[in-house]
């Protein structure tokens, strides 16, 4: 079908699948969508089904997305309520969103012509049938005209209320769950706009407190916690800049919150809230953080420490190297980070730190102490690198290829294979290649890590004999085969024709991509007779012939 209107046919249909497109097709032609909302930014139908589903797309063209309230969409992400609205908004034509046509054009039409007694009391008649509408009026009403006590009290119920989380919030749910909560945000945040930003500063922390709580009882996937939060923190910062509370009592309540909560809601709050802290305020702040700080145990030398302690020390560091940076110290800093060595990365980081402070000679050093004191385990290839590029500049090459080696034997891979051979040239790709070839032979090995790497380094080299070879001898994903046979069709077209041959099959028999699958037939007629060509589309033909799509595009 010819794509036209407002949404491009052919994305939609890709979007939803087939028989989910057949389907929103349905209840298009059934009627079941009607159209609240048809805008240039966007389209917002109700859909009858099961239900009385609200959809919302937004784009055109090529360019769609949205989202539907059905349970569907949750697990296909493009559901056929969608696909209808989409169809019923082709169907209105271009003209309608100049014109504004829809229900709610209607119906704010129809409003226009009514008195503001009739408004209220259709309104009221609504709040007391729809709970979310009751609470957001009630506390825009309290917000303006409760005395201070009664409006704390009210908003602290309304936290505690829009904050509950006695049973798992599931991704379905987590959309309204997070809308109530910030309607308690909307009302906060008005607070200080009527002068009682005390009130907002006393019922934000609650807000936050609760949602640092039930962290572990809604599913997050699309970041919604995370976004309150942030929210939450800014009217907070907000809040303070219009208390202005002590400078000392409020650097305590700072950095509790930024040390004890499981977000990093307050995360740099030493820099974020410093216009309100002042010098006071700034150095109880540092006090309170090196205080901590030298209570923690040393963790050099590869110690290590259980996941709340590890915490403990990434927050105090970032706070003490706020103000070390500040004063411009870079001794504080780097010892802040030698102070912190329980892993390979930690090195990494404070020889870079070394490097980019213009200490080349202290950054070696530090590189190196991580490699020895981590050799036994896994090698962080990140580290290697680094210090592997200081020993070269340095001169000590030797050194750099005993580093290179004794990774590649513990954890090869293809950047470490392409500096050996820099500096080795092909006598240590041949000791590479050999050494891989033997783990392979040993069955204790992980034999799947080593032929990856094994062919990927033969295919490098276009050493395509081999590569067939090991591939016979080992076995290859059918991605790897698939890597080589595209290197090779010069070289080894008969091999790489069962290779084709295999995966076309596959494609047909999986009901896939049958578009790549008819690329990669036409690939092999360059690499056969026509002869033996024809045979194979033949099988093809006979196999699948009930595919219809495939047949239509092998032709």
């Amino acid at each position: 079908m010819k794509a036209k209107g407002r949404f491009d046919i052919a994305v939609l249909r890709n979007l939803a699948g087939a028989k989910v497109f057949a389907r929103g097709e349905e209840y298009h032609h059934d009627g079941s969508v009607q159209i609240l909302s048809l805008t240039p930014q966007r389209v917002v139908a109700e859909v009858a089904g099961t239900e009385d589903y609200r959809t919302v797309l937004r784009g055109r063209g090529r360019e769609v997305e949205g989202e539907c309230s059905c349970p569907a969409f949750g697990d296909q992400a493009f559901c056929k309520h969608m696909v209808a609205t989409a169809l019923a908004a082709n169907a209105a034509g271009d003209g309608a969103e100049a014109e504004g046509a829809s229900a709610l054009s209607r119906i704010r039409d129809h409003l226009k012509g009514k008195g503001v007694d009739a408004l209220v009391e259709m309104i009221v008649d609504l709040a007391e049938q729809d709970p979310e509408l009751f609470r957001r009026l009630d506390m825009a009403s309290v917000v303006i005209s409760a005395d201070e006590k009664t409006l704390e009290a009210h908003l602290r119920k309304a936290i505690d209320a829009a904050t509950r989380a006695e049973f798992y919030v599931d991704y379905r749910a987590a959309p309204r769950w997070r809308a109530g909560v910030e309607s308690v945000l909307d009302a906060i945040a008005d607070l200080a706009s009527h002068g009682r930003a005390k009130i907002a500063l006393k019922l934000i922390e609650r807000a936050i407190d609760r949602l640092d709580l039930v962290f572990e009882s809604i599913d997050d996937s699309d970041g919604d916690l995370g976004a309150l939060l942030e929210r939450a923190r800014a009217i907070h910062l907000a809040a303070v800049r219009a208390v202005r509370p002590d400078p000392v009592t409020l650097a305590g309540n700072l950095f509790k919150r930024e040390t004890g909560n499981n977000f990093d809601t307050f995360a740099g709050a030493a820099m974020l809230y410093a216009d309100v802290l002042g010098e006071q305020g700034l150095a109880e702040y540092r006090r309170l953080a090196k205080a901590a700080w030298d209570e923690l145990p040393s963790r050099t030398g590869g110690t290590r420490a259980d996941t709340d302690e590890a915490g403990c020390y990434h927050e105090l560091k970032s706070i003490l190297d706020f103000f070390a940076e500040r004063d411009g110290d870079i001794d504080a800093r780097l010892a802040l980070r030698a102070g912190d060595l329980s892993s390979q990365w930690d090195y990494l980081e404070l020889a870079q730190f070394c490097l980019t402070h213009g200490r080349p000679e202290e950054a070696l050093q530090r590189a190196e102490e991580g490699l020895w004191l981590f050799e036994d385990d896994r090698p962080n290839e990140q580290l290697l690198l680094f210090a592997v590029k200081l020993l070269s500049t340095a001169g000590r090459k030797a050194d750099a290829e005993q580093h290179l080696w004794r990774a590649f034997e513990k954890r090869p891979s293809f950047e470490i294979y392409k500096l050996l051979v820099k500096g080795g040239g092909q006598a240590a790709g041949e000791r590479a290649v050999t050494f891989l070839e033997t783990c392979l032979a040993d069955k204790g090995r992980p034999h799947w890590a080593y032929a990856g790497l094994l062919m990927r380094i033969l295919i490098h080299e276009k050493n395509f004999s081999a590569a067939w070879a090991a591939v016979r001898k080992h076995g290859a994903s059918i991605h790897v085969k698939m890597e080589l046979a595209r290197a090779a069709e010069a070289e080894h077209p008969r091999e790489v024709l069962e290779v084709y041959a295999a995966q076309v099959e596959q494609l047909a028999n999986a009901g896939g991509d049958y578009a790549e699958a008819t690329k990669l037939v036409a690939r092999m007629a360059q690499l056969q007779t026509a002869a033996a060509q024809a045979s194979f589309v033949a099988g093809l033909k006979v196999r699948h012939a009930r595919k219809r799509n495939f047949m239509k595009l092998l032709g």
